[in-house]
């Protein structure tokens, strides 16, 4: 299919965006549902931290390691027939899973081996999700359907365990897998009815290996890219303690009732559905990089706040106001990507990132898991909060020799 030039749109929320945001949401539910019931499964199973651990590392290892691939993918290939292929790829191995175990072949080793090929989708899939979207909807218009995206992703999160858990207690987990393949087929019929062309290249593509090259060339040689990828390895880094460290703070702190559990979970996705609500009202972000810097520093106050609560109630509503700032964050940062970054280069770009947010995490907990078993989880929320604060003010300054608001990229951007 012949590459085109974009055509003008008006509405925020054409029919071609509104359909790809359905798609995708139902996709991304079907795989959270399958996500918790896997990780449940092999709790309940083994109540066992190294088969947890090789369900982490074989979900996200994976998608890191594939990314920059399907970075190059991305501006490779049309992004709309990547995400449809890969979307088939992940529901075929989750078809065959849900068979095996019909079938009683219930191994764990199983479940990790499908994990390793949904993660290699991920990893294929993401960076063409984060490109397509300005060819999808005017650059203006961006914030806003982000907002959106992040709001209904926000809802779906906080259904998708309860889903699981329902399913996994009711009926065999291979019905969990089948409602994945079912979202999968859904999502791919829905974007049949869209079309998307080709970004159109004015290079001749190279290798694979020397077109990540360019991409990372690329990235760490726009200083604004370079900063926001630095700032995104250290804070994701720092944020660990918080993401994955408080369930531990509540049951040593709190009480280890199961509602103390779940409220820990629910308020924090209650703050960042209102924060995606109000991202989509706003409509517009004028200053991307205060608004990072700004949540940077807001995060590294409230999770200080977390570590010095010392009540419960209070501690909830700390938590509340840190997934407020969430999908403001998140979608500053991917408008603020895709309005600067050459669309030919937009799904290399968006796979570095994605390296950065998945990696930080895993490595952090090596570090931080081990800290908790000898300080105070309290103490390291208190010194991570203070570092991502710190993050934040070192990030803003130091764009204070460079345009605060950069020129977005002045090719075209849009394709029909």
């Amino acid at each position: 299919m012949t590459a085109q030039p974009f055509q003008t749109k008006t509405s925020a929320f054409n029919r071609k965006i509104v359909l790809f945001l359905i798609s995708q949401n139902v996709s991304l539910f079907g795989s959270s549902v399958v996500g918790y019931a896997i990780i449940w499964y092999i709790t309940l199973e083994t109540s066992s931290g190294t088969w947890l651990m090789l369900s982490t590392i074989c979900a996200l290892v994976p998608q890191v390691i594939v990314s920059l691939w399907g970075g190059v993918l991305a501006d490779r290939y049309n992004r709309k027939h990547l995400i449809m292929l890969t979307d088939a790829f992940i529901a075929l191995s989750t078809f065959g899973l849900a068979l095996a175990f019909w079938s009683g072949f219930k191994h764990l080793e199983l479940l990790l081996a499908v994990s390793v090929v949904r993660s290699i989708g991920a990893g294929i899939q993401i960076p063409a999700v984060g490109s397509i979207y300005p060819q999808l909807v005017e650059r203006e218009h961006l914030t806003r359907v982000q907002g959106v995206s992040q709001t209904v992703s926000s809802v779906l999160m906080l259904a998708s365990p309860a889903v699981g858990g329902l399913v996994l207690a009711t009926m065999d987990i291979a019905w969990a897998f089948m409602l994945d393949v079912v979202t999968a087929a859904a999502a791919i019929a829905i974007l049949v009815f869209i079309r998307v062309d080709k970004v159109l290249r004015t290079d001749t593509p190279g290798s694979v290996l020397n077109e990540i090259r360019q991409g990372i060339a690329y990235t760490f040689g726009n200083p604004y890219l370079k900063r926001i990828v630095i700032c995104y390895g250290f804070a994701f880094f720092l944020i660990t303690p918080a993401a994955i460290l408080t369930p531990l703070l509540v049951e040593r702190s709190f009480g280890s009732d199961v509602w103390y559990l779940t409220a820990n979970e629910i308020v924090w996705s209650i703050g960042s559905i209102i924060g995606g609500v109000f991202v989509s009202l706003i409509g517009t972000i004028k200053n991307k990089i205060r608004t990072i810097a700004l949540c940077f520093l807001a995060f590294g106050i409230t999770f200080t706040l977390l570590g010095i609560a010392g009540d419960f109630i209070i501690y909830l509503i700390i938590m509340g106001a840190a997934g407020f700032f969430l999908p403001i964050i998140a979608t500053a940062e991917t408008v603020f990507i895709q309005e600067i970054t050459e669309p030919a280069k937009m799904g290399r770009v968006f796979s570095i990132v994605q390296i950065i947010t998945a990696a930080a995490m895993p490595l952090a907990i090596l570090l931080f898991g081990p800290l908790a078993d000898v300080v105070t989880i309290e103490l390291l929320l208190i010194i991570s909060g203070l570092l991502l604060g710190l993050v934040g003010v070192l990030y803003y300054q130091s764009h204070r020799k460079l345009n605060l608001h950069p020129e977005p990229y002045q090719a075209e951007q849009q394709i029909t």
